[in-house]
């Protein structure tokens, strides 16, 4: 049920040459497109955010950075939330921070993330061919 609108414009001299034409359309398939475009652009910003953050807290608890450190902390206190969900896959225990550590559940939290966004993504662009 798409609706295309097409207009055609012609300016001629006295002469009766035509000078120019311009085509003009209107598409309303095209207008959905476009809202399904930025909304998918949306969700993959918020979800490339949200990975980025997961990957300095990896970074830096592989590196062993000290929570004392202000940039360390807001990394560890942000990210908290998202990846306390997967705490009990692995058996999580409070290790102290400041000692090197690989978090698998951080790894996890990560594929999840980024499944999810794309499912998301496909699910909000599904119209489109």
């Amino acid at each position: 049920m798409t609706e295309d609108v097409q207009k055609v414009r012609e300016t001629t001299t006295q002469s009766g040459d035509t000078v120019q034409k311009t085509t003009e359309a209107s598409n309303s398939r095209a207008e959905t497109e476009h809202h399904q475009n930025v909304a998918e652009r949306v969700v993959w910003f918020v979800a490339g955010i949200l990975l980025v953050l997961l990957g300095f807290r990896f970074l830096l608890s592989l590196l062993g950075a000290n929570t004392t450190n202000g940039f360390a902390n807001f990394i560890y206190s942000t990210s908290h939330p998202f990846v306390s969900p997967f705490f009990s896959l692995f058996s999580y225990k409070n290790y102290s921070y400041g000692v090197s550590r690989f978090e698998i559940y951080t790894l996890v939290a990560m594929i999840f993330y980024a499944v999810v966004a794309w499912g998301i993504a496909k699910l909000v662009t599904l119209n489109r061919d």
